[in-house]
Protein backbone atom coordinates (compact mmCIF):
# COMPACT_ATOMS: atom_id res chain seq x y z
CA UNK A 1 0.00 0.00 0.00
CA UNK A 2 1.27 3.48 -0.85
CA UNK A 3 0.09 7.01 -0.24
CA UNK A 4 -2.01 8.49 -3.10
CA UNK A 5 -0.15 11.09 -5.15
CA UNK A 6 -2.67 13.82 -4.31
CA UNK A 7 -2.09 13.48 -0.54
CA UNK A 8 1.10 14.98 0.84
CA UNK A 9 3.32 13.43 3.48
CA UNK A 10 2.13 14.66 6.90
CA UNK A 11 3.92 17.32 8.90
CA UNK A 12 1.94 16.17 11.92
CA UNK A 13 0.07 13.01 12.72
CA UNK A 14 -2.50 12.97 15.53
CA UNK A 15 -3.64 9.58 16.76
CA UNK A 16 -6.71 8.56 18.65
CA UNK A 17 -5.62 6.28 21.52
CA UNK A 18 -8.14 3.62 22.49
CA UNK A 19 -8.35 0.93 19.82
CA UNK A 20 -6.18 2.90 17.42
CA UNK A 21 -2.80 2.45 19.12
CA UNK A 22 -3.84 0.23 22.03
CA UNK A 23 -6.51 -2.43 22.51
CA UNK A 24 -8.60 -1.27 25.45
CA UNK A 25 -11.97 -2.82 24.60
CA UNK A 26 -11.82 -5.40 27.43
CA UNK A 27 -11.22 -2.60 29.96
CA UNK A 28 -13.92 -0.35 28.48
CA UNK A 29 -16.47 -3.18 28.43
CA UNK A 30 -15.83 -4.09 32.07
CA UNK A 31 -15.97 -0.44 33.19
CA UNK A 32 -19.27 0.19 31.41
CA UNK A 33 -20.90 -2.95 32.69
CA UNK A 34 -19.78 -2.47 36.29
CA UNK A 35 -21.33 0.99 36.01
CA UNK A 36 -24.63 -0.27 34.62
CA UNK A 37 -24.91 -2.93 37.31
CA UNK A 38 -24.09 -0.49 40.13
CA UNK A 39 -26.85 1.85 38.92
CA UNK A 40 -29.38 -0.95 38.49
CA UNK A 41 -29.38 -1.02 34.70
CA UNK A 42 -29.00 -3.95 32.35
CA UNK A 43 -25.41 -4.23 31.07
CA UNK A 44 -24.63 -3.94 27.38
CA UNK A 45 -23.27 -6.81 25.36
CA UNK A 46 -19.63 -6.44 24.29
CA UNK A 47 -20.80 -5.52 20.78
CA UNK A 48 -23.18 -2.89 22.13
CA UNK A 49 -20.30 -1.31 24.06
CA UNK A 50 -18.20 -1.27 20.88
CA UNK A 51 -21.06 0.31 18.93
CA UNK A 52 -22.16 2.87 21.52
CA UNK A 53 -19.24 3.76 23.77
CA UNK A 54 -17.90 6.68 21.78
CA UNK A 55 -17.40 10.19 23.08
CA UNK A 56 -16.09 11.46 26.39
CA UNK A 57 -17.82 10.55 29.65
CA UNK A 58 -18.69 14.19 30.34
CA UNK A 59 -20.68 14.25 27.08
CA UNK A 60 -21.98 10.67 27.11
CA UNK A 61 -22.89 9.87 30.70
CA UNK A 62 -25.54 12.58 31.22
CA UNK A 63 -27.41 11.05 28.27
CA UNK A 64 -27.14 7.55 29.74
CA UNK A 65 -27.61 8.23 33.45
CA UNK A 66 -29.23 11.66 33.75
CA UNK A 67 -28.80 13.19 37.22
CA UNK A 68 -26.83 10.13 38.33
CA UNK A 69 -24.07 10.82 35.80
CA UNK A 70 -21.64 11.86 38.53
CA UNK A 71 -22.27 8.69 40.50
CA UNK A 72 -21.88 6.63 37.32
CA UNK A 73 -18.55 8.30 36.54
CA UNK A 74 -17.26 7.47 40.03
CA UNK A 75 -18.12 3.78 39.57
CA UNK A 76 -16.61 3.73 36.08
CA UNK A 77 -13.31 5.15 37.27
CA UNK A 78 -13.17 2.90 40.34
CA UNK A 79 -13.08 -0.06 37.97
CA UNK A 80 -10.84 1.71 35.46
CA UNK A 81 -8.09 2.59 37.92
CA UNK A 82 -8.08 -0.95 39.26
CA UNK A 83 -7.47 -2.64 35.89
CA UNK A 84 -6.37 -0.25 33.13
CA UNK A 85 -2.58 -0.48 33.33
CA UNK A 86 -2.36 -4.23 33.79
CA UNK A 87 -4.63 -4.74 30.78
CA UNK A 88 -3.07 -2.11 28.52
CA UNK A 89 -2.16 -3.88 25.28
CA UNK A 90 -0.44 -2.18 22.31
CA UNK A 91 -1.93 -3.07 18.95
CA UNK A 92 0.43 -5.06 16.71
CA UNK A 93 2.96 -2.74 15.09
CA UNK A 94 1.91 0.36 17.04
CA UNK A 95 5.38 0.99 18.45
CA UNK A 96 6.95 0.61 14.99
CA UNK A 97 4.35 2.98 13.55
CA UNK A 98 5.14 5.65 16.12
CA UNK A 99 8.88 5.21 15.65
CA UNK A 100 8.50 5.51 11.88
CA UNK A 101 6.36 8.65 12.15
CA UNK A 102 8.89 10.29 14.46
CA UNK A 103 11.83 9.22 12.27
CA UNK A 104 10.08 10.75 9.25
CA UNK A 105 10.10 14.10 11.04
CA UNK A 106 6.40 14.17 11.87
CA UNK A 107 5.12 15.95 14.94
CA UNK A 108 3.37 13.10 16.77
CA UNK A 109 0.53 13.67 19.24
CA UNK A 110 -2.47 11.84 20.65
CA UNK A 111 -5.98 13.29 20.65
CA UNK A 112 -8.28 11.13 22.76
CA UNK A 113 -11.55 11.21 24.67
CA UNK A 114 -9.88 9.35 27.54
CA UNK A 115 -9.51 11.61 30.60
CA UNK A 116 -6.27 13.53 30.06
CA UNK A 117 -4.35 12.44 33.15
CA UNK A 118 -5.26 8.79 32.59
CA UNK A 119 -4.21 9.05 28.95
CA UNK A 120 -0.81 10.49 29.83
CA UNK A 121 -0.30 7.82 32.50
CA UNK A 122 -0.87 5.12 29.88
CA UNK A 123 1.45 6.79 27.34
CA UNK A 124 4.21 6.98 29.96
CA UNK A 125 3.54 3.42 31.17
CA UNK A 126 4.31 2.11 27.68
CA UNK A 127 7.35 4.36 27.30
CA UNK A 128 5.80 5.94 24.23
CA UNK A 129 6.42 9.49 25.41
CA UNK A 130 9.76 9.17 23.60
CA UNK A 131 7.77 9.49 20.35
CA UNK A 132 4.57 11.25 21.41
CA UNK A 133 5.20 14.94 22.02
CA UNK A 134 1.78 15.80 23.41
CA UNK A 135 -1.23 13.80 24.61
CA UNK A 136 -4.52 15.70 24.70
CA UNK A 137 -7.38 13.97 26.47
CA UNK A 138 -10.91 14.63 27.66
CA UNK A 139 -11.37 17.86 29.63
CA UNK A 140 -8.01 19.25 28.52
CA UNK A 141 -9.77 21.45 25.96
CA UNK A 142 -12.97 23.43 26.35
CA UNK A 143 -14.82 20.73 24.40
CA UNK A 144 -13.96 17.10 23.65
CA UNK A 145 -14.09 15.24 20.33
CA UNK A 146 -15.96 15.44 17.99
CA UNK A 147 -15.47 19.19 18.52
CA UNK A 148 -12.23 20.41 16.90
CA UNK A 149 -10.86 21.97 20.11
CA UNK A 150 -8.56 19.04 21.06
CA UNK A 151 -6.89 19.15 17.64
CA UNK A 152 -6.29 22.87 17.98
CA UNK A 153 -4.82 22.29 21.44
CA UNK A 154 -2.57 19.49 20.18
CA UNK A 155 -1.15 21.84 17.52
CA UNK A 156 -0.96 24.92 19.74
CA UNK A 157 2.56 26.37 19.84
CA UNK A 158 3.92 24.07 17.12
CA UNK A 159 3.66 26.52 14.24
CA UNK A 160 1.74 23.84 12.30
CA UNK A 161 -1.58 25.02 10.88
CA UNK A 162 -4.62 22.72 10.94
CA UNK A 163 -4.69 21.80 7.25
CA UNK A 164 -4.30 18.64 5.17
CA UNK A 165 -0.63 18.33 6.13
CA UNK A 166 -2.02 17.22 9.53
CA UNK A 167 -3.50 13.71 9.68
CA UNK A 168 -6.06 12.79 12.32
CA UNK A 169 -6.17 8.98 12.66
CA UNK A 170 -8.96 7.21 14.48
CA UNK A 171 -11.36 4.30 14.57
CA UNK A 172 -14.70 6.05 15.20
CA UNK A 173 -16.99 8.52 13.45
CA UNK A 174 -16.18 11.01 16.25
CA UNK A 175 -12.52 11.02 15.15
CA UNK A 176 -13.43 11.74 11.54
CA UNK A 177 -16.02 14.35 12.48
CA UNK A 178 -13.37 16.05 14.62
CA UNK A 179 -10.93 16.01 11.68
CA UNK A 180 -13.50 17.50 9.31
CA UNK A 181 -14.40 20.20 11.83
CA UNK A 182 -10.74 21.17 12.30
CA UNK A 183 -9.91 21.12 8.59
CA UNK A 184 -7.27 18.37 8.84
CA UNK A 185 -6.98 15.14 6.86
CA UNK A 186 -9.32 12.43 8.22
CA UNK A 187 -7.76 8.95 8.30
CA UNK A 188 -9.92 5.98 9.23
CA UNK A 189 -8.31 3.11 11.12
CA UNK A 190 -10.14 -0.20 11.13
CA UNK A 191 -12.22 -2.59 9.11
CA UNK A 192 -13.64 -1.70 5.71
CA UNK A 193 -17.00 -3.25 6.60
CA UNK A 194 -17.52 -0.96 9.59
CA UNK A 195 -16.31 2.02 7.57
CA UNK A 196 -18.86 1.49 4.81
CA UNK A 197 -21.77 1.41 7.25
CA UNK A 198 -20.92 4.11 9.79
CA UNK A 199 -18.72 6.76 8.23
CA UNK A 200 -20.68 8.09 5.29
CA UNK A 201 -21.42 11.48 6.86
CA UNK A 202 -17.76 12.27 7.58
CA UNK A 203 -15.81 10.23 5.03
CA UNK A 204 -12.10 9.56 5.41
CA UNK A 205 -9.51 10.62 2.85
CA UNK A 206 -7.29 7.67 3.75
CA UNK A 207 -7.94 4.26 5.25
CA UNK A 208 -5.64 1.76 6.95
CA UNK A 209 -6.77 -1.52 8.42
CA UNK A 210 -3.90 -1.80 10.89
CA UNK A 211 -0.71 -0.14 12.11
CA UNK A 212 1.40 -1.79 9.42
CA UNK A 213 -0.80 -0.41 6.62
CA UNK A 214 -0.76 3.02 8.19
CA UNK A 215 3.04 3.00 8.50
CA UNK A 216 3.27 2.22 4.79
CA UNK A 217 1.31 5.41 4.00
CA UNK A 218 3.79 7.71 5.73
Amino acid sequence: MSRPADIERPRAILFDWDNTLVNTWPTIIECYNDTFRALGQAPWTPQEVRDRAHGSLRDHFPKLFGERAGEAETVFYDTFHRIHLERLEPLPGADLLLARAAAAGCYVAVVSNKFGENLRTEVAHLGWDRWITRAVGARDALRDKPAPDPIYLALDGTGIAPDFSVWMVGDTPADLKCAHAAGVLPVYFGSVEIMSERLREFPPRLHARDCHELAALL
